[in-house]
């Protein structure tokens, strides 16, 4: 299946899932091909035949957006260079979950999360501890009894029912044994944080250069500015509190060419997802004040302008304000 056949697949299933989907960000550098709502979930998706494709620079850029989306950052493929991915199974890329295709339907569409997880070693489980301790106690059995059906330590059950994880071999054990399952689910729109390493979110990028003066002029009008280094928009601006109703903002910026009208494009679709506003500024001026959704701002009417509350006005005036999706 050609990687395009895979994302309008996903994007099909979405959808019936009750999704909303952004457009597919069909220009470069992209860390993400899509983004989708339904509720307060966001995703960003990267859809990939092969997930060896996926590096670390965009693994970081993900769970960087993540945190400045409240969004969570997943993959979506087939295979590793040397198996398929398996059913229900959650593997891991530079700390962001992976699924089959299969298993994205059965958590979207069925609502079934998947139970197993991949780690060095083989497959995991969540264990539900508390009730693992009360069913043992419940029979009568100590710890080294379990421990001894088990083949394993008294000190490795204990860690069972202090919410220590489990292969998925002792899994199948101990639902045999007491003829009933102990695994819970693993919570995928948290991003898996309750199995995955633990890894902080990495520091943003520089700007490029030829950015500098447009994070520097939305700096002083009070704004956090995020660079990206493979997102379809250069930033993501946050308002520091000086306006409540003033939402974050993706901005772009480059000369207004039929490649920037489409970015443009690009960012005012993934503003309606993700509830934020979009602004391209232009280093040249335009006939026109917005793209779809997404305003347009020059750079000379940024330079002249010293009152950051213009500065707002400006972009409020100009973007579409980002509805509940």
């Amino acid at each position: 299946m050609s990687r395009s056949a895979l994302v309008g697949n996903v994007t099909a299933m979405l959808e019936d899932a009750g999704f909303l989907v952004s457009d597919r960000c069909a220009i470069r550098p992209k860390s993400f091909d899509i983004a989708a709502r339904r509720g307060d979930d966001l995703l960003l998706l990267k859809i990939l035949g092969n997930i060896d494709a996926f590096d670390g620079r965009t693994g970081e850029e993900m769970r960087r957006l993540g945190t400045y989306l409240d969004a969570t950052p997943m993959v979506i493929g087939l295979r590793t260079r040397d198996e398929d991915l398996k059913p229900g199974v959650v593997y891991f890329r530079h700390g962001v979950p992976v699924l089959n295709p299969d298993s994205a339907m059965e958590l979207f569409v069925e609502g079934v999360p998947p139970l197993i997880y991949a780690a060095p070693g083989g497959l995991y489980v969540n264990i539900d501890g508390d009730l693992l301790s009360d069913e043992r106690e419940e029979r009568g059995w100590s710890l080294g009894q379990l421990a001894t059906e088990l083949g394993v330590s008294r000190r490795t059950v204990s860690k069972y029912e202090d919410g220590m994880n489990a292969s998925i071999e002792v899994a199948i054990q101990l639902e045999e044994l007491f003829d009933q399952p102990f695994s819970s689910p693993v919570e995928v729109m948290d991003g898996a944080e309750d199995v995955r390493d633990a890894e902080p979110t990495p520091d943003d990028p520089d700007p490029e250069s030829d950015d500098e003066h447009v994070v520097h002029v939305l700096t002083r009008a009070g704004f956090t500015v995020h660079p990206t280094a493979r997102a379809p928009f250069k930033a993501v601006s946050e308002d520091e509190g000086r306006s409540r109703d003033f939402t974050p903002m993706l901005t772009g910026h480059s000369p207004f060419t039929r490649s920037a009208e489409k970015r443009a494009r690009i960012m005012s679709s993934l503003g309606e997802v993700t509830r934020t506003r979009s602004v391209y500024f232009t280093e040249d001026q335009s006939k026109r004040d917005a793209v779809e959704g997404t305003a347009l701002v020059s750079c000379e009417e940024l330079a002249d302008i010293d009152d950051p509350d213009e500065i707002r006005d400006l972009i409020r005036d100009r973007s579409q304000e980002p509805t509940e999706a």
